[in-house]
């Protein structure tokens, strides 16, 4: 089963949560309706600013946990690395 790791933000260099999913077209519009994490209804976290496809659930798991222990600046250096400006890319999503 494919899944995804993705990173939301409240604003540039704001506020990063981390997440997956096996359904990201259904997951970001979750939070943007709040109905997403607690974390990211509370905090504004909402745009999704990058995002990695796997194709086993079990390594987007894994990339998951691992993310989360990186740096604040590691992830910010991720995510500018294919979005400087921190653009929400929902929209460059094909669904």
């Amino acid at each position: 089963m494919t899944g995804y790791v993705y990173m939301t933000a409240s604003q540039m260099r704001g506020i990063i949560y981390i997440g997956v999913t096996n359904d990201l077209a259904r997951r970001i519009p979750e939070h943007k309706e709040g109905n997403g994490a607690w974390f990211t209804a509370r905090y504004g976290v909402q745009r999704l600013v990058w995002y990695e496809e796997h194709f086993d659930m079990r390594d987007a798991i894994q990339r998951e946990k691992s993310l989360k222990r990186w740096r604040r600046q590691w992830k910010i250096d991720l995510i500018e690395k294919i979005n400087p400006e921190w653009h929400e890319l929902l929209r460059g999503l094909d669904w």
